[in-house]
């Protein structure tokens, strides 16, 4: 993880977007650029997932969502008389990846982008595997890109742009052609990412909000909510509120307060009691890290339930 640059300090938090796009219709974006919903909304995937068809004709279809057939049925409808290219996954959730094997068995089109479900550590002993149920572990690529590769259509191109965090194989995509960038999970208008061990990693997240800063696309198509505009100064916000929060957690852990439960209370006062899981994973993320960086130090291996303290 970098250090703590002016530019964070002096940033803003992100303004979050509460105006939710509706699910279940096949919108026009741009002129190369469609997207539909999956209607499965909820307090962690906004109004659903979101589904962006890219050209026209012969085409990309980005995260087809669950395995829902009625949304890969929609999808379809919406593109009559057009061809699929390509099947693009950002990364493996259940909510973006298993529907690419649905489309596939009904058009035939390869499957592309991220590779196969992995973690960024191996479980320690006695730890569950807490987010295993989120996981698609049966996706396998047709063709994985790596870092920097493309494919590409009549009138479009598809870049991978490696983000690990959220999961360590989640690629965005960049369109070089309208200079916009399909973010995944990765940077969201309507809130936070959630970064979860063993699945995720905080320093790998923050890496890669800082590797997007350095990019110049001027619009973010998320995989939930609406657009990211103006998004350097919204990843910037997300970073200084990444490393916000980081302080406020060494605050915490050198006032006394050692396990994670304690610390949730103290700095997410008002959350939802549906948040408060992810909320602990977050701070655990936090601890991992701090861990890492020998700031901070636990008995052990870290663990969602152990015991912190300052270095």
């Amino acid at each position: 993880m970098t250090s703590q640059s002016a530019a964070d300090v002096q940033a803003a938090p992100p303004s979050f977007d509460d105006a939710l796009p509706p699910a279940g219709q096949m919108e026009q974006l741009s002129p190369l650029v469609r997207r539909r919903i999956c209607p499965n909304g909820g307090p962690f995937t906004a109004s659903g997932t979101c589904s962006y068809v890219v050209g026209r004709g012969r085409v990309a279809i980005i995260d087809p969502g669950p395995a829902d057939e009625t949304h890969v049925d929609a999808l379809l409808v919406d593109l009559d008389g057009e061809h699929i290219e390509a099947i693009v996954v950002t990364h493996t959730h259940r909510d973006h990846s298993p529907g690419a094997r649905l489309l596939q068995a009904r058009t035939g089109a390869p499957i592309i982008g991220c590779g196969p479900h992995r973690a960024a550590r191996q479980l320690a002993e006695n730890e569950l595997p807490l987010l295993d149920a989120s996981a698609d572990r049966e996706h396998r690529p047709d063709r994985e890109l790596l870092d920097g590769e493309s494919v590409g259509g009549e009138g479009w191109t598809l870049s991978a742009v490696a983000t690990p965090g959220h999961t360590m194989n989640h690629l965005a995509f960049a369109l070089p052609e309208e200079n916009v960038l399909f973010s995944g999970d990765h940077v969201m208008a309507w809130s936070t990412s959630i970064v979860a061990p063993p699945d995720g990693s905080m320093r790998a997240y923050i890496a890669s909000l800082d590797r997007l800063r350095e990019r110049g696309e001027t619009l973010y198509w998320p995989g939930h909510g609406g657009p990211v505009r103006d998004p350097r100064r919204f990843v910037r916000g997300l970073a200084a509120h990444r490393r916000q929060r980081e302080a406020a957690i060494r605050t915490r852990l050198t006032a006394g307060d050692g396990d994670i439960a304690t610390i949730v209370r103290a700095i997410y006062q008002g959350l939802a009691p549906h948040l408060m899981g992810a909320a602990a994973l977050s701070v655990f993320a936090h601890l991992e890290d701090l861990v890492e960086r020998g700031i901070a130090v636990t008995d052990g291996p870290p663990l969602l339930d152990g015991e912190y303290r300052p270095a």
